[in-house]
């Protein structure tokens, strides 16, 4: 049951509220190094296309009005707050789906798109959540990890329960793995184990398999990556911050998670209103983080359009409080010693016009250094 006892029990930490605002590590200054070239537009997508991309904000929540949860619980007067901000007419809230193909198709998106996500199928989001977000006629996607539903545990949806929610219009199923695994170090044939036994599950108590997936605590590492694409998924999300753009990978995308400790209003409409920071040339290119020789890893990445001063771009770690350098508009941070084991997110944010930010965030997963 360990497996199932993560799921309510794994904390969620570490959003960088704004560039001044962050949890943990300290900001360090961004000295320029050395001038470089102008970098070039990615293919496919001019410089001011790129620029001018308003990408679209996923927000992500798990439980409601579980207090006893705070970490991965909203209070209801948060998610009524979340629900009025959004129904006030600044925002246009689309079905994840429709966001996810956009970005396939290189189509621009409406400024302030926003989609909504659930992880994890508590009874919560039954009793609590879904009643709301129909009154408010407010589409969303639910994430599903099957076995709980299978072993009836107490605190998740009976499958009637998720079947009724999955007839709503306004809802979209996805797939979360079968156990909620730490998939990002199983092998490969236990992770296409996890993406088909939930598909499976799905499809017969629903009638069709999700093409959405998201990664169970948001670990993700090439192999796993790999094996979603090849699982025929439109798109696969993660539980890093961050706009989602053009230039976003469409198997890493990202999302804001939403808790007690940060479902304040201010914190809300902050991450509502974010804008991509476009980047390319991430390394590096495997999130996951399995040798020593690895850790710490050299992180960086490439600003892909002009977008003013970057001397006011910020980074920030969860851990570790690198220095980070700037080359033009090359960015690496460099760690002094190595990362602890498990996750830890990178948040880099800029100032954008009209009191918004740029944000660009990622997660790394660190594995266990074996005992000597």
């Amino acid at each position: 049951m360990q497996r199932v006892h993560d799921l309510q029990t794994r904390p969620w930490r570490g959003l960088c509220l704004a560039a001044a605002l962050c949890l943990t590590g300290a900001p360090v200054a961004a000295p320029v190094i050395t001038p470089a070239a102008a970098q070039q537009a990615s293919p496919g997508f001019s410089q001011d296309q790129i620029a001018h991309d308003r990408g679209a904000v996923v927000l992500m929540y798990h439980r409601f009005g579980e207090d006893a949860l705070p970490s991965t619980s909203v209070r209801l007067e948060q998610f009524d707050g979340h629900l009025t901000e959004l129904a006030s007419g600044r925002y246009r809230v689309m079905p994840l789906a429709e966001i996810a193909a956009r970005l396939r198709a290189g189509e621009a998106l409406p400024d302030h798109a926003v989609a909504i996500t659930i992880d994890d199928a508590a009874l919560s989001v039954y009793t609590e959540a879904w009643p709301r977000l129909k009154a408010a006629g407010l589409p969303f996607t639910l994430f599903v990890s099957t076995e709980p539903l299978d072993l009836e545990l107490g605190g998740y949806m009976s499958w009637a329960q998720l079947r009724e929610m999955a007839a709503d219009p306004l809802v979209t199923v996805g797939n979360h793995g079968h156990s909620h695994a730490h998939m990002a170090w199983q092998d490969d044939t236990a992770q296409r184990d996890e993406l088909e036994q939930a598909a499976g599950r799905l499809r017969a108590e629903l009638g069709k398999a999700p093409e959405l997936f998201a990664y169970p605590y948001g670990e993700m590492s090439l192999a796993l990556r790999q094996n979603v694409i090849e699982g025929s998924f439109l798109a696969a999300f993660g539980q890093h911050s961050g706009a989602a753009g053009a230039l976003s990978d469409r198997f890493a995308l990202p999302r804001f998670p939403l808790n007690e400790a940060y479902g304040d209003m201010d914190r809300f409409r902050l991450v509502a209103n974010t804008l991509p920071l476009p980047v390319d040339g991430i390394t590096p290119a495997d999130p996951s983080i399995a040798e020593a020789v690895q850790n710490p890893p050299n992180f960086g990445f490439t600003v892909a359009a002009p977008l003013g001063n970057l001397d006011a771009l910020n980074c920030f770690a969860s851990a570790g409080a690198p220095q980070t350098m700037r080359l033009d508009q090359r960015i690496e941070l460099r760690f002094a010693a190595p990362l602890p084991a498990g996750r830890v997110r990178i948040n880099c944010t800029l100032p954008a016009e009209d009191g918004r930010w740029r944000w660009f965030g990622t997660q790394l997963v660190v594995a266990k250094t074996a005992a000597p």
